[in-house]
């Protein structure tokens, strides 16, 4: 039964660890190909560094400012008499400032085109590639040294004809909220900037908050702009990467509740004109499509007049619209010319069917073709026309006063050119497709049949607005003629979001697309989203559509993977308690794997935050709640950026355990391991001759640690008091083997017990001429007692050695980089882990010495394994989306701990 039992605990816990790595696989791996091309300079880079005032390099050392250039540019440049549009280019997390090559140089290719009647510079921060996503420490410094900088480059064009009064800004990543924060400050001027770009900026909330300052950065940026919305006159232009980007979800960079919609502007690149493509967070910067678009906006802003970026918001936006939302395959016009000269000695040819298809071979001359619509009003809503360069629909109703729609098709002159137009009623080209509900894991479809013979149908998805919702839409198609392919366009459209996706495709074939959301639908938005698709007229066609669990999984990583640290520690925390109370009720310690499998239960957590949740719905909970200066709850904050899922905190534990239940294994097997290295090294490994909690030695070290942790960096001193204490563990593990071998001697020699055990030891020592590290006899236990008590001490340990690890792991980013900028500084300022180390680096010493025979008779046993559940649950409670939190809580249960063995 104990086998059996135990059989079923590593295949539960596998089952859900597999389910995290396949939602894992998901977000790394599963997602369309790079359908970008490659940014290519055509002539050599060069970065022409501007110097800085002295005090201002003083004050930031590790920061420059440079201005990119090529070939002659580059040299005429060099000696900075600018007479162009500025535009600032500021990299993000662990950025580098040479990424703005890619922008300057298609930039630069444009004003040659015009012969430089108007041109651009380019100006590029280097930020020293700091890792300012996890650590927040510099952000406020960063965005200081930009304001400086856009002064100093607005300086270099005084005396300059048609000098800028303003900047564009160009922010990847976390560089566009260093750009949004330039608004924050006291004596900065919001007329310095005239337009904002960012690429794959989470503007919303932070990837994983790791420290406070950056979650103290953001509520500061966002609070601000969503408190003066009405003042703030910076157009601003968001664009996401979409799937392919798995560091920055493209829900994070929407703009939609932090800006007016009049000013702001949000898109997703695969819903991009012409670029139609999901990017990764580096090749946003480069993908060709992306920055041609940018650039042609950046061109079409020009005002004749001030040879600048215009300073209309309306014609801004207007700019941003065309070329990023609905491009009209024409350049920007502010003012259309809605007046077409049709004259000429091109053929008119009236069109009176309703279904036209029309194929030129070698035509020497132009045709106008007419369609009267007076006539079709009544019977058709919609007329469309189609070749392989361009589509177009109209909706009849939206042109009352339109008598003809006129098609013009040029002269070929060898060319192949075939255009197809239809007029149709979109009612019967509707059909309904209700997705598959989210519990049927992929075992039942959906499947609707278009057999007409039209060119567009468009297909409403029923019940299709939650980003936990994820399906898999097959298209199979089936035609008269199989000798020629023909071309279909299949277009995604969400009309709460700019995330439109576009698939091409070829009949008579198969096409499997993936179907899930970056934005949920608002609670209240009535829209549907809608699946377009562009058809052949000789093709049927069959749509199937089915849950696909494995992008599910991968929609609750992508979504809830930054929490499951804090559900990993919840779990060992449980642990962890269930540990200390064995000591009262069996008077031993349970192995880890045993007792997670006992105590890490969802129902002892969730429903504990479901009630507090519940709770602050009512204004007098609320204000108790704010009396004790809590916190907002993580849930609420879920709440607000739309992303709870159903049942989303119970399956986050049940991942978070599994995590935990493979991870205690992997550290078990990992300390015996190079416990076996170590008695391999150090043959004369010894038993523990010093009973004492606190040693000389180790007061020693542990201020030596203080000391680092207050004068450098926090993390490093909790790295160092971590590997020490796992070598007390190795060294630990070392020592029970010693004596497991020599109990195994004793009972091997005949006429001996284990009650002469403790004499043979002694024996056994004198004669290897340790006897003076000895204890004093009294103290000596007999053996059988002594090993256990060692494997108690052990498995209490590797619990704390699986629990502190994370606290390790959260302290990295400061860690790494403190080391990257050791060169101008030696103290980490601010420090995020330098008061965590206070407490954490006596308490782990402490524990290293502690033993299981102390503590059993300590009077604060009982408090110290109540702790850890109530911790467990304001770990879950306060932690899962603000992680800087959680090793602050997890102290509270060690240092109780500690205490205990005093």
């Amino acid at each position: 039964m104990v086998s059996l039992a135990k059989a079923w605990t590593v295949t539960f816990y596998g089952a859900l660890a597999l389910m995290v790595a396949l939602g894992i696989w998901d977000v790394f791996f599963g997602y369309e190909e790079n359908k970008c091309s490659m940014s290519y300079m055509f002539e050599y880079p060069e970065y022409q560094k501007i110097s800085l005032p002295h005090k201002l390099t003083r004050q930031y050392p590790a920061y420059e400012l440079y201005l990119y250039g090529e070939g002659s540019y580059a040299q005429e440049n060099k000696n900075l008499l600018l007479s162009g549009i500025p535009v600032l280019f500021l990299p993000g997390n662990a950025g580098s400032y040479k990424q703005v090559r890619s922008l300057g140089s298609i930039a630069l290719r444009k004003a040659e085109d015009i012969d430089f009647k108007y041109h651009f510079d380019f100006f590029s921060v280097n930020f020293n590639e700091e890792l300012v996503a996890l650590y927040g420490g510099s952000l406020k410094k960063q965005t200081k040294f930009v304001h400086e900088c856009i002064k100093i480059i607005l300086k270099l064009y005084e005396g300059q004809d048609f000098a800028p009064k303003s900047v564009a800004i160009v922010g990847h990543s976390m560089g566009g909220l260093v750009a949004r924060a330039l608004l924050t400050l006291k004596n900065f001027k919001p007329e310095l900037v005239n337009l904002l770009v960012t690429q794959a900026t989470p503007h919303t909330a932070p990837v994983m908050s790791l420290d406070s300052y950056l979650n103290d950065f953001y509520k500061t940026v966002n609070n601000y702009w969503i408190l003066n919305a009405q003042d703030i006159k910076l157009s601003t232009l968001s664009i996401a990467g979409g799937f392919r980007d798995y560091q920055v979800r493209s829900g994070l960079s929407s703009l939609t509740k932090l800006s007016q919609q009049t000013q702001a502007l949000s898109v997703v690149s695969t819903a991009v004109p012409r670029t139609w493509a999901s990017t990764d967070h580096l090749s946003i910067v480069w993908c060709k499509q992306l920055q041609l678009a940018t650039i042609r906006a950046f061109f079409d802003l020009i005002d004749d007049d001030t040879k600048q970026i215009t300073m209309k918001p309306k014609k801004k936006m207007a700019v941003l619209n065309h070329h990023f939302i609905k491009y009209p395959a024409k350049p920007f016009e502010e003012i259309p010319n809605i007046v077409a000269d049709l004259t000429g000695t091109s053929k008119w040819v009236p069109v009176k069917v309703t279904k036209w298809t029309f194929m030129a071979f070698n035509e020497s001359y132009a045709m106008y073709f007419a369609f009267p619509l007076s006539n079709h009003r009544k019977t058709y809503t919609h007329i469309y026309c189609r070749n392989s360069m361009l589509t177009f629909m109209l909706k009849l109703q939206d042109y009352p006063k339109l008598s003809h729609l006129v098609v013009y098709v040029p002269s070929t002159n060898g060319n192949k050119f075939v255009v197809d137009c239809e007029l149709f009623h979109i009612e019967l080209r509707t059909v309904q497709l209700p997705v598959t509900h989210l519990f049927s894991f992929g075992l039942t479809s959906r499947q609707i049949k278009l057999n007409s013979n039209g060119l567009f149908y468009t297909v409403p998805l029923m019940n299709f607005g939650q980003i936990y919702q994820a399906f898999k839409i097959d298209i199979k198609s089936k035609c008269a003629s199989t000798k020629v392919e023909k071309n279909n366009v299949f277009r995604l459209h969400i009309p709460w979001s700019h995330e439109d996706m576009m698939i091409s495709s070829k009949a008579p074939t198969s096409t499997e697309i993936s179907l899930k959301l970056h934005v949920a639908q608002p609670e209240n938005d009535s829209h549907v989203a809608v699946f377009h698709m562009f058809t052949s007229s000789d093709c049927r066609y069959e749509i199937t559509v089915r849950t696909s669990f494995l992008q599910i999984l991968g929609q609750i990583i992508r979504f809830h993977g930054g929490a499951l640290p804090a559900y990993i520690m919840s779990s060992i925390l449980l642990t962890y308690g269930g540990q200390l109370q064995s000591l009262i009720s069996v008077g031993h310690c349970l192995d880890y794997t045993a007792m997670l499998d006992r105590e890490a239960k969802p129902y002892k957590v969730d429903p504990f935050v479901i009630i507090m949740k519940f709770m602050l719905g009512y204004n007098w909970f609320k204000e108790i709640w704010d009396s004790f200066f809590l916190p907002e709850l993580d849930a609420i904050f879920l709440n607000t950026q739309s992303m709870c899922f159903p049942l989303v905190s119970l399956v986050l534990f049940l991942f978070g355990t599994s995590i935990a239940y493979w991870g205690g294994i992997l550290s078990s097997l990992s300390v015996r391991l190079l416990s076996s290295l170590w008695l391999t090294l150090n043959r004369s490994s010894e038993i523990p001759n010093d009973s004492r909690l606190i040693t000389t030695r180790l007061l020693f070290l542990i201020m030596l640690l203080l000391i680092i942790g207050w004068t450098t960096c926090g993390a490093l001193a909790i790295l160092l008091i971590y590997l020490y204490y796992v070598f007390k563990i190795i060294n630990l593990y070392s020592n029970i083997t010693t004596l497991k071998n020599n109990s195994d001697v004793m009972q091997n020699i005949p006429g001996r017990n284990e009650n002469d055990s403790n004499s043979s030891i002694e024996e056994t020592e004198k004669n290897d001429g340790s006897q003076q590290n000895l204890p004093p006899k009294p103290n000596v236990l007999p053996i059988g007692l002594a090993i256990d008590n060692a494997e108690d001490n052990f498995k209490m340990h590797i619990t704390i050695v699986n629990l502190v690890i994370w606290i390790v792991f959260l302290s990295m980013p400061s860690l790494i980089y403190w080391l990257k900028n050791l060169r101008y500084y030696i103290r980490l300022n601010p420090d995020p882990c330098k008061h965590l180390s206070f407490f954490l680096v006596p308490t782990l010493g402490i524990l290293g010495n502690s033993d299981i025979v102390s503590i059993k008779s300590s009077k604060l046993l009982k408090t110290a394994a109540q702790f850890p559940l109530i911790v467990a649950i304001g770990v879950v409670a306060f932690g899962s989306t603000h992680l800087y939190r959680v090793p602050y809580f997890v102290v509270i249960p060690l240092l109780l701990h500690m205490l205990s063995n005093i």
